[in-house]
């Protein structure tokens, strides 16, 4: 897959989640890990301007988020950006775990690892209601009827 789409680094969801727990748990403090995700964001591939409109702005979020999938070979890819630079590593996390998976498995890979990660509880209110609202986004795409 070609950007701006994210190509899964792992072979199942549940391996990208086990992932990033282990290199989430490499760092002693939140400030480092928000670091870490901060630089994930910055490694998402060049998200085109023109997808930086109202339809592909993800509601629910405080901050801008757009995101855009493709449909290729059952799976589902997923390209995303956010204005704001901790939720462009939130985007890239999510997108890391549901990206390149197909409709069944994203609907399967329930939300609460953002969750069991501490990565809710450590996030502002606010960011955490967003960096829900787009799982959500993802899940319902795959959860439409193929086009």
């Amino acid at each position: 897959m070609e950007a701006p789409f994210v190509t899964p680094q792992e072979d199942t969801a549940e391996e990208a989640i086990e992932a990033i727990r282990d290199e989430l748990e490499i760092f002693d403090d939140w400030m480092e890990r928000y670091q870490y995700i901060i630089e994930m964001g910055r490694k998402l591939p060049p998200f085109p301007k023109e997808w930086c409109d109202d339809a592909h702005r993800v509601p629910g979020c405080q901050s801008q988020v757009w995101l855009e999938e493709k449909e290729e070979d059952g799976k589902l890819y997923f390209a995303g950006l956010s204005d704001a630079a901790i939720v462009c590593g939130l985007v890239a996390l999510l997108l890391r775990v549901y990206s390149g998976r197909s409709r069944e498995e994203i609907q399967a890979t329930d939300p609460k690892f953002l969750r069991d990660l501490g990565l809710v509880q450590a996030l502002s209110t606010n960011r955490g209601n967003g960096v829900e609202a787009m799982a959500r986004a993802i899940r319902s795409v795959a959860a439409s009827a193929v086009a």
